[in-house]
This record gives structure tokens, sequence and C-alpha cells, in this order.
């Protein structure tokens, strides 16, 4: 998938440069939760100003944390498509390095989640509910098989498309 191929709007970012996220996210609250506050869905609580691991006490208020609604409403922030004769050779390896990417993140950021894996004959497309985990799925594939690595970022809507194909 080379620049001719992205949809329009997405521009291609150098992978030694940050992300910004320049658009307000639909997803992210709007104004400060009250505490603590759990979700129902995964149980994560938002308590100190962000969602975290931690027991929810029984006076919780119940809100759906931003991950979970990615979930419900089927709209991934971050699109990793996995291709290649390689990537074919090593499948089962290379999913489970990007299951482990994705299990450090989410220790510490219960919003960093795979939201779907689909599976194709020679290719997989990985969905997340973070632009960031995407990236770091990417840098990750790179660093540990090397291979083509690129980054799409469209700014307006907070989405990454990143492609790896070895």
């Amino acid at each position: 998938m080379h620049r001719k191929a992205m949809p329009s709007g997405f521009q291609p970012i150098r992978r030694d440069r940050l992300l910004q996220e320049e658009a307000p996210d639909a997803y992210k609250s709007r104004g400060k939760l009250p505490e603590p506050t759990v979700c129902p869905q995964c149980r994560a609580v938002f308590r100190k100003g962000r969602w975290r691991w931690a027991e929810a006490p029984q006076n919780a208020h119940a809100v759906t944390c931003p991950a979970c609604h990615r979930l419900n409403d089927k709209y991934p922030a971050g699109f990793v498509s996995l291709s290649g004769p390689f990537f074919s050779a090593h499948r089962d390896e290379i999913m489970r390095l990007v299951r482990n990417q994705e299990q450090r993140e989410r220790q510490g950021h219960p919003l960093k989640r795979i939201l779907g894996i689909e599976e194709q004959d020679a290719a997989a497309l990985v969905t997340t509910s973070d632009i960031h985990l995407a990236r770091g799925i990417g840098d990750a594939l790179h660093h540990a098989y090397q291979g083509e690595l690129e980054f799409h970022h469209k700014a307006d809507e907070n989405l990454l498309r990143v492609h790896w194909a070895r």
C-alpha cells in the first residue's frame, strides 16, 4: 500500500516525528468526569484525571470509557495492515508480537486496545482504539523484523494508517 493507494486526506509522516492530535477527539470526554467513575464494560476506573486499572469503589459512577465507546461504534483510530511473504510464513510469531505490544501498552493505559483483527490469506488488518498504539505496533514490527513501514495520518479525524510489509 503506497501513497497512491491511500484514501484522500491522509498524509505520510516521518517515523522520527511525534504524532500530534490536532483535532478534538469525539471519543474523549468533553468535561471532567465525576470521580470515581467506572466503565461498566471493561471495569477501568477514572480517577485523578485519567483512566487506569484499579478496583472500582462501591459508589462509583458508571460511564463507558472512550475505548469501549469506539469498540461499540466499530470506529477505530488506528489501522495496521500487515502483508508480504515473510508475514505469511511467520504469521503466528508476528501476531504474538502484535498482541504482546498491546498488552505492554494496555497495562498502564487502559484506553490503548486492539479492537479487532481481520485475517486474510496473505495479510491481516489490526484495528486499534488509539493512534499511538497503532504506531507502537508498527515500530515494534519494524524493530523486530525490519521490512517496509509507512505511516499515514489524517489529522482532522485523528486517524492513523500503518502499513508494514516484508
